[in-house]
């Protein structure tokens, strides 16, 4: 499994555009918003765009919100003028900024005010990934950042917008038009025969519409709108153009569980059939321990042992009656190893209370024996995790041995602000779980 090298990615001037896409809960929010701040505090001028509705991403930067225009981040310590904005991407208003753009003032007017491009814009299939592509192609137009990170839809939608070009194109190109203005030509109830049967091709939203009001509002949509359409298409072909180039890199996000990886899988071969530059995957959360050298069944072993009264006989490695458990130098090194893996912020002894003189007295060999027994069951349930991990990555790189990987060990809790996703571009940047 080759490593992938995040810092030389960020640091690359060439690299315009990065994409973090992948299932849903797998942490490309935090992802997308980690390589934001390191790649600012390494001097890009970075702007984070997330499609995904979640608040994470404004809360971990200290903004109260994220909308549609992107938003300084403070806080960072950016070099050579790195800064990094974020934001949020509104496709109604995305929408509508096209409309203004492309349409002199009267007829942007009559558009953003009829109902049919209302319901069109709102929530037509679709429309969220084309949206974002006009957003991505906006942004990258700009000269105010050199590095564009998108945060994506969850599930295998996140990889939609690949679609929404031809999807969108398809539903705006003349055919449809033509399909729209027919009934009113038409006329009678041969026109509303005609209507119904054309409505199978729509949503259940834009179904609720039908009537003669709605021929009246399609005509004049059709109408404001008819110089309007080849841009979409004309748009929305460039930035997929733009998503092929080689400043554009594709980062595909994913834990070490089996459903997550699966699905990236099928990202990676996505990514391959368009012909994406996938620069590789983040493997987040991956589980490590302080003592690996303990393995799952020798700390069961010690945990039943100390439970029976017993202890390992370093000898031949069965359990004897010989000695207390309490002062064992074996159990002693099986517990503090157990405690560095398990709860490192609460790293009990397995030497005697009256050692300790902070420590109260009441306590028992037996009550030591107890919390040791399961501080190496839990150890042991530690490496089980860890077992299944390796054996999930190693199916996938068995399948992708091309895909580089980079593995970021997994924080004791959720990140909230940029102190959590610098800590999270540490282990981005590291490629590789720590060994210790």
């Amino acid at each position: 499994m080759s490593v992938l090298e995040l810092d030389p990615l960020i640091d690359d001037r060439g690299t315009r555009i990065i994409v973090c896409c992948g299932a849903g809960g797998v942490g490309k929010t935090t992802t997308a918003a980690a390589l934001g701040v390191r790649a600012a505090e390494r001097g890009r001028r970075v702007v984070v765009l997330t499609i995904d509705p979640a608040r994470r991403l404004a809360q971990s930067m200290g903004i109260d919100s994220l909308d549609n225009t992107p938003r300084k981040v403070d806080g960072i310590k950016g070099s050579d003028g790195g800064e990094l904005h974020a934001m949020m991407l509104d496709m109604k208003r995305t929408f509508d900024e096209i409309v203004e753009a492309h349409a002199e003032p009267e007829r942007a007017r009559a558009i953003l005010e009829n109902p049919f491009y209302q319901s069109l814009s709102a929530g037509f299939a679709g429309t969220q990934e084309y949206m974002a592509m006009e957003k991505l192609g906006q942004l990258r137009a700009r000269d105010e950042w050199d590095l564009i990170v998108v945060d994506t839809p969850p599930s295998r939608s996140a990889l939609d917008f690949l679609d929404a070009p031809k999807r969108l194109g398809s539903f705006l190109d003349g055919k449809f038009i033509k399909l729209l203005m027919a009934p009113a030509k038409v006329g009678g109830r041969a026109g509303m025969k005609f209507l119904n049967v054309g409505m199978s091709m729509m949503t259940g939203t834009l179904g609720k519409l039908l009537g003669g009001q709605f021929l009246k509002d399609v005509q004049t949509f059709v109408a404001a709108m008819d110089t309007m359409f080849g841009g979409f298409r004309t748009r929305a072909d460039a930035t997929y153009r733009l998503l092929q180039a080689p400043g554009t890199a594709f980062l595909v996000v994913a834990t070490p569980e089996r459903d997550a990886l699966r699905e990236a899988a099928y990202f990676v071969e996505r990514l391959a059939a368009e012909e994406m530059p996938l620069a590789g995957l983040v493997l987040n959360r991956v589980h490590g321990s302080g003592a690996a050298g303990l393995s799952a069944e020798r700390a069961r072993a010690a945990a039943e042992n100390l439970d029976e009264g017993r202890m390992p006989d370093r000898a031949d490695g069965k359990a004897g009656l010989s000695g207390s458990p309490a002062t064992s130098p074996e159990l002693s090194d099986l517990a503090t190893a157990a405690a560095a893996s398990s709860v490192p912020e609460a790293a009990p002894t397995a030497e005697p209370a009256a050692q300790h003189p902070d420590v109260d007295a009441d306590i028992t060999d037996s009550d030591v024996r107890h919390l040791t027994a399961g501080l190496l069951r839990l150890h042991a349930e530690r490496m089980r995790v860890l077992a299944r991990e390796q054996r999930t990555r190693d199916r996938f790189t068995a399948l992708h041995p091309e895909v580089a990987v980079a593995e970021v060990a997994a924080l004791p809790g959720d990140v909230h602000d940029l102190a959590g996703l610098r800590a999270i571009g540490d282990r981005l940047t590291a490629g590789r779980v720590p060994s210790a």
